[in-house]
C-alpha cells in the first residue's frame, strides 16, 4: 500500500453495538500509521454524542484511545437534543478538517442513519415547526401508538424501521409526510451515491447466539460498573430534560428504578431485550450497505489495510 501519494480515505467501521468495531478501529489506526498513513477516528454513535454518558454507550476511556485523535465524542450535555442533520454537518466538516492534516478518517459506530447521512449522498427534507408542533402535541395526548399506526399506513416501509415507541422519530417521520415527501427517506435509496469518492466501509458480524451471549452479558456488566450510580448523576444535570439522552436503552431503564417503577432485576432485563432488538434492527440496516467487506471480530487489521489500494 502506497505511503505517498494516496488519496485521503473515509473509512466507515459499522456493524450491530457489541460486535468489536471499537477495537478494531483503534487496530485499524495503528496499522494506518505504521504504513505512513496518520488516521483520526470520528463518532458515528449518537448516544456517544453526550458528555457524561459512558458506562450505558461503552464510550471508550481516553486513557484506553492508544494516543489516537478521537472526534465528537462528548460534544453534546444530556440537556441538548442530537438531530441526525446537525450531526452530518459537524462530522462532514469534522472528515475534511482531518483529510485536510494528511490523515484518512475512521468513521465508527453503530447508529445507522448517522453513519448513512455521512457516507451517502443524504439529504435532509425541510422542518415545519407548526406542523411538528401538532405532532407533538398528538402525542403527548394520545402517545406514539395512534401517531405509528398512521405512519405504518403511509409509509410501510418506513415504520419497518422505526422503532414503535420512539415517538420522536415517528413525529418527524410524519411531518416530512405531510409536507408532500413519498417516503420519510430513512430508508437508503437502491444505489446510493457515496459522499467522498474514496471510500472504504468494513463490517464486522458475528453469529446471532453468540451476539445475544454477549451483549446480555454486557447489559448485566453495566449495572455491576455502576450505570446507576452514572444516571443518577446525570439525573442531578438534567437528564430527564434531555430529549434525547434520556430515552436512551439502559438510561430509560435505569431511570425507571430510581424511580421506583423497575426492580433492579426488571430493568437489566429489559434493557438486555431492548439491546437485542436494537441490535437486530442494525444488522438489517448495514446489511443494505453495497460494496462492505464483513470481517469476523478480531479480525486482522493489517489485512484491511493491506488490500485497500
Amino acid at each position: 500500500m502506497p505511503a505517498e501519494g494516496h488519496p485521503r480515505r473515509l473509512w466507515a467501521v459499522v456493524g450491530a453495538t457489541g460486535t468489536g468495531k471499537t477495537a478494531l478501529s483503534l487496530d485499524l489506526a495503528e496499522v494506518l500509521q505504521a504504513c505512513g498513513r496518520p488516521a483520526e477516528i470520528v463518532n458515528a454513535d449518537a448516544m456517544q454524542l453526550y458528555r457524561g454518558m459512558d458506562i450505558g454507550t461503552a464510550k471508550l476511556p481516553e486513557a484506553e484511545r492508544r494516543g489516537i485523535p478521537h472526534h465528537l465524542f462528548d460534544a453534546l450535555d444530556v440537556t441538548d437534543e442530537a438531530a441526525v442533520a446537525w450531526y452530518q454537518s459537524v462530522a462532514r466538516a469534522t472528515i475534511e478538517q482531518i483529510h485536510a492534516r494528511g490523515a484518512d478518517a475512521i468513521l465508527v459506530g453503530g447508529s445507522g442513519l448517522y453513519v448513512s447521512s455521512v457516507i451517502f449522498d443524504f439529504r435532509f427534507p425541510p422542518h415545519d415547526d407548526a406542523l411538528r408542533a401538532d405532532l407533538e402535541l398528538q402525542l403527548e395526548q394520545h402517545g406514539p401508538g395512534m401517531l405509528f399506526a398512521r405512519l405504518r399506513e403511509a409509509d410501510p416501509a418506513t415504520a419497518e424501521r422505526i422503532d414503535p415507541k420512539n415517538g420522536r422519530r415517528i413525529v418527524r417521520a410524519l411531518e416530512v409526510l405531510a409536507q408532500g415527501a413519498a417516503t420519510h427517506g430513512a430508508a437508503l435509496p437502491a444505489e446510493p451515491a457515496r459522499w467522498h469518492e474514496a471510500t472504504e466501509i468494513v463490517g464486522v458480524a458475528m453469529p446471532r447466539e453468540q451476539l445475544v451471549t454477549r451483549l446480555d452479558e454486557r447489559v448485566a456488566g453495566m449495572w455491576r460498573d455502576g450505570l446507576l450510580i452514572e444516571v443518577a448523576r446525570l439525573r442531578a444535570e438534567g437528564l430527564e430534560r434531555g430529549v434525547t439522552a434520556r430515552r436512551a436503552i439502559g438510561y430509560a431503564q435505569a431511570l425507571a428504578q430510581l424511580h421506583g417503577e423497575r426492580t433492579e432485576a426488571e430493568a437489566i432485563a429489559e434493557t438486555q431485550a431492548l439491546t437485542r432488538r436494537y441490535a437486530r434492527r442494525q444488522v438489517s440496516w448495514f446489511k443494505r450497505y453495497a460494496g462492505t467487506r464483513w470481517v469476523d471480530p478480531g479480525v486482522d487489521a493489517g489485512a484491511l489495510a493491506d488490500s485497500t489500494p
